[in-house]
């Protein structure tokens, strides 16, 4: 019978000597901000999924838009993408606004500036005739 043999394989770093001083003043810099980088974090994991990258852009296009909006746009079913919306919602990614029965959904402020510099790189693929 054969055996199998686990070894754990190290890294190991050549560095003569570790700066202690940079080590605790990057610790000290993440731990500052742990909070933000936590919240940026869950909405680049948001924006990770196509569909929901897709309704970020157009709500930074067009302010914003309702459920049936984004159904027709995307063709999906409005159960589908109030899944999205309320996923990015929970987070505080997006934000509503209610006009009768009409719910809209827009890009939180808190969002507003992060988002448009990451969905200003969204090239148009559009040609000119």
């Amino acid at each position: 019978m054969l055996e199998r043999i686990y070894m754990k394989l190290e890294t190991s770093c050549i560095r003569a000597e570790a700066d202690y001083v940079q080590i605790l003043r990057c610790k000290e810099d993440l731990n500052a901000v742990s909070t933000s980088i936590e919240g940026i974090s869950k909405v680049m994991a948001l924006a990770g999924n196509k569909v929901r990258f897709k309704m970020l852009y157009l709500l930074q296009r067009e302010n914003e838009l309702c459920p049936c909006d984004f159904a027709d746009i995307l063709e999906m079913s409005v159960p589908a993408i109030s899944q999205h919306l309320r996923k990015m919602k929970d987070v505080n990614v997006i934000s509503t606004r209610r006009d009768g029965q009409t719910i809209f959904y827009r890009i939180s402020e808190e969002n507003k500036a992060f988002l448009t510099t990451i969905l200003s790189n969204v090239a148009s693929e559009r040609k000119t005739a």
